[in-house]
Formats: structure tokens, C-alpha cells, sequence
């Protein structure tokens, strides 16, 4: 699903700012100077495109703060799909932002490969016209070509602890592409994948489930009576959402009607924030945005015009063939992996009790019980502890938080991620 709200997140609160939307020197190569900072960057970043068949894959990478020979190494997409990494657009009225160090990346301790995934996505791009008719399965598939090509093309990085890190409807793919590649690790080809685990942002897992869980969240927040609700529960069988609605009792419909006008107007990513019609930066005659086909940031040749999102491609050409993820997640408790998912407890796009109802059906021991954690000695979430011979999940919500915790709670996401991947406690 396509996030309405800014995804600053991928760039500022992972890394150090959105200016990575802005770059690039040539392709391949290590960027020291971005337009809006002052002076060489800080950090390192190198831009580039991998090539998997006749796609070409654009990435960022930027390099651990901390001691990369030895930090562990995420593969990061977003969600869409078809939105690639994107910057902040709030009170942005055009021209060139100024870029600013942001205090809570995760990058101070952790290598990440920022990719547009999958084609049509930001500045990937291909040859083939036919490679835009892509599906989950073969965008899973694309993801894990690149993987094992990247890490040929820097092999200095192959001995280090590997995550795929995902967001929002790329949650679908996270655990396919760890299937395939502990596949492909079986199965003895080379580079081996050191794979230790998947982190996951509002995880999207199964889409019609989640849409059903919306209404529940929404009564439990105050947006639907509990009149409203224990009707629309009565007649609908407790299920609030179909595809056909052939065979749905009048009555159930009228109550779902009902439901949709009570929150048609609420931000559903994030119940506490405005409904904005858009996120775009508002242009007059007067004051246009600079516009990204200045060919100086990027490689010559490739995406003429960056888009926030290529809804013609989500919309359109991509083939939704997951329904569920939930059998490749169950597949990967027999792993040894390690999971850290999280979720945004006033999201209603990815639903927080949607998140633990399924990890409740992956029939795996409850290690610790819910109970809260902290940051700065306040309560930010709740979490809890999951194993299975080995296999981990830690699970964490956000207070307060919509969907995407990393756009809303940059420091709190920060600890929590920090803590676990360094094996502290939550």
C-alpha cells in the first residue's frame, strides 16, 4: 500500500537526511558533496545501479559510522510498491532545501543498501518494457538478485551480519526473499549470505485480513460506537471487508457504509494527525519546485523526473500475487532467524492487533510476556518475546505512533532497534 504521509524516515531518521533524493555524481561512486549541505559529508555514500537481468536496481549505500568491517549490513526497501526513498515534504514550498545532520540514525552502527525497489520505483529502471509487468513473487525474486550481486561487487561486506529490512506493504516480501535466500545458501551458491534475521515496519502481511482489523482498531480508538460495531459484527459475521459483495446480507452493507462515512474523513495512517488531500509541495506560477531532470545529480541516460510514487505502475501494472505472506513466515520459525517487527499502535492501515493476532498463529512459545518498554524513563511501547529452537521475534509497538513508528518516533525506533540488534533487551 502506498504511504500518503512523508517517509522522511528512510532517509532522515535512518540515515541523516532526505538529501540522498537529490544526488548523484556518477554512477557507482562515492558521493563527498550534496547540494544544500555545507562542506564534505560526514558520512559515506556511494550511489549506483545493479544489474539483474535487463533491470537496473539503483541503491544508496551508507557506509556504519561505527566499525562497518564488523557492524551488520541492512538491505532496506519501503513500501508501494512503486514508492521508492523519500524526503520531507512539510512547509516545503520549492527550490532547494537546506540538509542538516538528523541525531538518530541508525546508520551510526549499522551499514544500509537504500534500494528503489522493485522496477519502477524511483530511479530503477529497464531496457525491457516487458520487466514493468512485475509481480511479489518476482519482485522478491529481483531483491534477492541483488543481494547476492551487491555483495559481489563489495565482497569486503559478505562475513557480516545480513538483515533485510522492510516497511509497509514490502513487509509481504521480507520473509520470501529470507526464504530464498536460505535457499540459495542451501543449495551452496556463492556469496553464502551470512542472514541473521528481518526487521519489519507495519508489516504487511495479508492485505484483506488488515482491512477487516481496521474496523476493529477503530471502535477500540473511539471512532465507532460500540452500537455501530456489535451491529456490524452481527451481521457481517464479524468480517468487514470483501472483495464481493454479492453474497453479503443488506444489512451487513448498510453497516459497512456507515462505518466507511465515520472514518472516511480520518487519516488512517495515523488517526491522530490531519487528513491532507496531499502531501505534494503546493506550486504557483511564482514559485516552482526545482525540478530533478537537472541531469547533474544522477546518471545520464536513466529516470529523467524522480516521482514521490509511481501510482501508474502500483495501480496498474504490478501483480499483487501474495494474498498472504503468513506461510513463508510460518517456514522461517524452523530457521534460526532472528525478527524484530514493530508497529504504530494508531496505525489503521497495517493494524497493530492484526500484527499480533497472526504472530499468535505461527504456534511458537511465548518467551516474554507483554510489558512495556522505555526510553528516557518513559513508557514508548509494549513488547513481547517470542522461540522456536532457536528462532527469535521480538515484537514492539509504538505509543502514539502511526503507520511507519520510524516517520513518528525517530528516537524511540532508534533505541529500539539499536538495543536489538546488539542483543540488549527492549
Amino acid at each position: 500500500m502506498s504511504s500518503n504521509f512523508s517517509q522522511w524516515w528512510s532517509l532522515k531518521r535512518l540515515v541523516c537526511s532526505f538529501v540522498f533524493l537529490f544526488i548523484n555524481a556518477d554512477c557507482g561512486q562515492i558521493v563527498r558533496r550534496l547540494p544544500g549541505f555545507s562542506g564534505t559529508l560526514p558520512f559515506s555514500l556511494e550511489t549506483g545501479y545493479i544489474s539483474v537481468g535487463s533491470s537496473e536496481l539503483f541503491y544508496l549505500f551508507v557506509k556504519s559510522q561505527g566499525n562497518p568491517e564488523v557492524d551488520p549490513l541492512l538491505y532496506y526497501i519501503v513500501g508501494g510498491p512503486g514508492c521508492p526513498l523519500q524526503f520531507d515534504e512539510t512547509d516545503y514550498t520549492g527550490g532547494l532545501p537546506t540538509l542538516h545532520l538528523y541525531p538518530h540514525t541508525w546508520t551510526k552502527s549499522t551499514s544500509i543498501i537504500f534500494v528503489d525497489a522493485p522496477i519502477g520505483s524511483g530511479y530503477s529502471y529497464s531496457t525491457n518494457p516487458a520487466d514493468y509487468e512485475i509481480s511479489d513473487l518476482q519482485s522478491a525474486n529481483q531483491s534477492y538478485i541483488f543481494i547476492r550481486e551487491w555483495l559481489n561487487e563489495h565482497p569486503q561486506f559478505i562475513k557480516n551480519r545480513f538483515f533485510v529490512a522492510t516497511d509497509s506493504y514490502s513487509g509481504v516480501l521480507a520473509p520470501i526473499i529470507a526464504n530464498n535466500i536460505l535457499d540459495g545458501n542451501n543449495a551452496g551458491l556463492v556469496p553464502t549470505i551470512n542472514l541473521v534475521g528481518i526487521v519489519s515496519g507495519s508489516p504487511r502481511m495479508n492485505g484483506k485480513e488488515e482491512q477487516s482489523y481496521q474496523t476493529i482498531l477503530a471502535h477500540k480508538l473511539g471512532l465507532i460506537s460500540k452500537t455501530i460495531f456489535n451491529y456490524a459484527k452481527e451481521y457481517c459475521n464479524g468480517t468487514y471487508f470483501y472483495t464481493d459483495t454479492s453474497t453479503v446480507s443488506a444489512e451487513c452493507l448498510e453497516y459497512l457504509e456507515v462505518i466507511d462515512e465515520l472514518i472516511e474523513q480520518i487519516n488512517t495512517e495515523m488517526v491522530l494527525a490531519p487528513k491532507c488531500s496531499t502531501v505534494s509541495p503546493k506550486l504557483d506560477d511564482g514559485n516552482k519546485r526545482r525540478s530533478l531532470r537537472q541531469t547533474d545529480y544522477w546518471c545520464k541516460g536513466t529516470i529523467k523526473e524522480w516521482r514521490r510514487c509511481n501510482l501508474t505502475f502500483s495501480e496498474g501494472s504490478y501483480d499483487y500475487d501474495v494474498d498472504s505472506s503468513f506461510d513463508y513466515h510460518k517456514n522461517l520459525t524452523k530457521s534460526g532467524l532472528q525478527l524484530l517487527l514493530y508497529s504504530g499502535d494508531h496505525d489503521l492501515v497495517v493494524p497493530h492487533i492484526y500484527t499480533e493476532y497472526w504472530i499468535g498463529l505461527l504456534d511458537i512459545t511465548l518467551a516474554e510476556d507483554w510489558r512495556p518498554w522505555f526510553v528516557g524513563g518513559q513508557t514508548v511501547g509494549y513488547t513481547m518475546k517470542y522461540s522456536n529452537y532457536g528462532y527469535r521475534l521480538t515484537y514492539a509497538t509504538l505509543k502514539g505512533s502511526g503507520h511507519s513508528p520510524t516517520e513518528w518516533k525517530g528516537r524511540e525506533t532508534y533505541e529500539m532497534f539499536e538495543r536489538w540488534v546488539h542483543f540488549y533487551p527492549l
